[in-house]
């Protein structure tokens, strides 16, 4: 009878979880992430060499995920040691702006919040500064040029905006392209 009764709760609490692990998108799903807000960030999509400064820094692979509902992006830095990163990036519907959570092999993590402003993707967030009581402003700004590949801006400020530090800018080439 033990038997019967321990196996009896595991089914109990695991039938739950597996069908919310095992359920299919649904209709309503797929119309949402099919909305324009949720197609916003597309021209990001796509395997990618990037550079800077004229010099080669790494590749990214940035591809949709559920449905079309979320990006993943994969960074392999150049040369040995290169850090590596992903990130996931989503259209919030019900705060109406795009989300980022960045995690790299170093161990930052970055979440950002923002939108479409005049054509350029502008995610903003805040983390403490390394050694300080203070925080540190990130924001990145991906631009789509006409060539069809994107620049990324990432700048910091450390007083709360009234002046900004470049960190990183990026030219993205669509692979097997050259600049």
């Amino acid at each position: 009878m033990r038997i019967t009764t321990y196996l009896a709760v595991i089914a109990v609490l695991f039938v739950p979880v597996a069908s919310l692990a095992q359920e299919p998108d649904s209709p309503e799903t797929a119309v949402r992430c099919s909305q324009p807000e949720y197609r916003l960030f597309d021209f990001w999509l796509g395997e990618w060499n990037v550079s800077s400064d004229g010099q080669f820094v790494g590749n990214n692979t940035v591809v949709a995920i559920q449905g079309g509902c979320a990006l993943q992006e994969n960074w392999r830095g150049a040369g040995e040691g290169g850090i590596t990163g992903t990130s996931l990036n989503a259209y919030d519907l019900q705060r109406g702006v795009w989300h980022q959570t960045w995690i790299d092999a170093g161990g930052t993590l970055l979440q950002l919040d923002g939108g479409l402003v005049d054509g350029v993707m502008v995610l903003q967030g805040e983390r403490p500064t390394p050694g300080t009581r203070g925080v540190t402003l990130h924001r990145i700004a991906w631009t789509p040029n006409p060539d069809g590949s994107v620049r990324q801006l990432w700048e910091a400020s450390q007083d709360d905006g009234a002046s900004w530090s470049v960190i990183f800018d990026g030219l993205y080439i669509p692979a097997g392209e050259t600049p």
